[in-house]
C-alpha cells in the first residue's frame, strides 16, 4: 500500500483509489516531476515548472493537462490568465494499492515506473537535505534511523504502519494555523517493509 496525503491537512478528506487507467496516467519520470514540485513547493505555472526542470514549456504544459485529465492536479481558479494557467495538486488523499496491479501484465510496466521514480524521488529528498548547509539546531534535529531486529507479522506491521502515521498526522497544521516564525516545511518519510531471510553460515 502506497499512502500519499497530498499536500492539505488532516485525514478526513476524500480517499481516491488509483485505478489501473491513473496509474498509466501518472507512470512517467516527468509528470512524476510536476507532481513532487507542486506537492512540495506549491501552486505553479507551466513556464515556472519548465524553468526548473529544464524542459520545453510546451512539453511540460503537455504533462500537466495529462496529469489533470487523470485527477492528478487542477488549475488554481482565479489566478493567473488565459495564456497563463497556475496548476496545483489535487486535495484529495491517494492511495496505491500494488497488490491490485501484481498479476496485471497490461498494468505492470507501469507499475513499475512509479515505484523506481518513487523510491528515487525518496532517495534524492535524503541526499539533497544531507549535502546542503544547515545549521546545528536543524543538522541535530534531523534523523535517518533504522531498526533491523524487529520480527512482526503482516498484521503487526500493518498496525505499526498506522499508529505512526497516526502520530505524524497529529503534527500537521490546522487550516487556520499561524506557522510559527522559526519553522521551515519538514518531510517525513515512512519506510517499513518485510525482508526475505536468508541463511546464516
Amino acid at each position: 500500500m502506497i499512502d500519499d496525503p497530498g499536500p492539505a491537512a488532516g485525514a478526513s478528506r476524500p480517499v481516491r483509489t488509483i485505478d489501473a487507467r491513473s496509474l498509466r496516467g501518472l507512470a512517467h519520470p516527468l509528470r512524476m516531476q510536476l507532481l513532487e514540485l507542486l506537492r512540495l513547493d506549491g501552486p505553479a505555472t507551466s513556464a515556472v515548472l519548465s524553468e526548473r526542470l529544464g524542459e520545453k514549456t510546451g512539453t511540460v504544459s503537455w504533462h500537466l493537462r495529462h496529469l489533470a485529465e487523470h485527477g492528478f492536479i487542477e488549475e488554481e481558479a482565479g489566478r493567473g490568465t488565459r495564456r497563463e494557467r497556475w496548476w496545483r495538486v489535487a486535495r484529495d488523499r491517494t492511495v496505491l494499492n500494488t497488490a491490485e496491479f501484481r498479476d496485471d501484465p497490461d498494468t505492470r510496466g507501469a507499475l513499475s515506473v512509479y515505484l523506481h521514480e518513487l523510491v528515487s524521488q525518496h532517495f534524492s529528498r535524503v541526499v539533497d537535505s544531507l549535502t546542503e548547509d544547515w545549521d546545528d539546531r536543524w543538522r541535530d534535529a534531523r534523523t535517518i534511523s533504522a531498526w533491523s531486529e524487529l520480527r512482526m507479522t503482516p498484521a503487526q506491521l500493518a498496525a505499526l504502519n498506522e499508529e505512526l502515521t497516526a502520530v505524524v498526522e497529529r503534527c500537521l497544521p490546522g487550516p487556520d494555523a499561524e506557522p510559527d516564525p522559526d519553522a521551515l516545511p519538514v518531510i517525513v518519510q515512512l519506510q517499513s517493509f518485510p525482508r526475505r531471510e536468508r541463511g546464516g553460515a
